[in-house]
């Protein structure tokens, strides 16, 4: 079977007579009436009706995921520091939207490990654009709490099964440079955000793991198979 994420569209169905009911509850969706009875050949049909706040939620997460991948890897190389603290400001506020959101939906399907992940990222991300405006030489040690939770975060959505593989593998890469680098400005290495090698060269593999996150979230499969952990 595939590994896939249940995409954001996704209606509840009730539970048949003597059925186990769901343990998740299908997000965005979750405060509509429930489906009334249908003949067997009906259920799928509804199950693709998409609702617009559905919809609109799902865009607002892929954004989200999308700007971020691309300003922060922009921040990273244009020539100003007026330019690299807005596009690192905006892609921090972007990221915290997203995670925020993808943390609730997966919460409220039942997978603890991706809400928590989300959650973690988050965490980290709050205190990444904290500093997204200061001097590279005097972000040190806030870059490495920052870069600390990503490591973990990123460890616990690419050990899921629900992610597919390359979605993973990405992540496990990032997740992997991040923490040497957190480790080393810790330990007194005098790295600023854009030194080289590390934590430079965590950021393609950072900005790929966004942008399979966002595609991952963003497709739209009537009927997607069940996460496994």
């Amino acid at each position: 079977m595939r590994n896939t994420v249940p995409s954001f569209d996704h209606h509840r169905q009730p539970p048949t007579s003597g059925a186990r009911p769901a343990s998740g509850v299908a997000a965005f969706d979750a405060d509509e009436p429930t489906v009334p009875s249908l003949p067997a050949a009906t259920p799928s049909a509804v199950r693709g009706q998409t609702p617009p706040e559905g919809i609109r939620l799902r865009a607002v997460v892929v954004a989200g995921l999308v700007i971020g991948a691309l300003l922060g890897m922009a921040g990273s190389v244009v020539p100003s520091a007026e330019l690299r603290g807005l596009a690192w400001t905006i892609d921090g506020v972007a990221l915290v939207v997203a995670s925020a959101l993808l943390a609730v939906h997966h919460l409220r399907r039942g997978d603890e490990q991706l809400a928590a992940g989300f959650l973690v990222f988050l965490a980290g991300e709050t205190l990444m654009v904290s500093g997204s405006a200061m001097d590279l030489a005097a972000v040190g040690p806030t870059f490495s709490g920052g870069a600390g939770l990503w490591s973990a975060a990123l460890a616990l959505i690419s050990a899921s099964r629900a992610m597919p593989r390359f979605v993973r593998a990405t992540g496990w890469v990032a997740a992997m440079l991040l923490a040497v680098a957190a480790a080393q400005i810790a330990a007194g290495a005098r790295l600023t955000p854009l030194s080289e090698p590390l934590p430079f060269f965590a950021y393609p593999f950072l900005a790929l793991t966004l942008v399979g996150w966002a595609w991952v979230h963003g497709r739209t499969t009537s009927t997607p198979s069940p996460l496994r952990r």
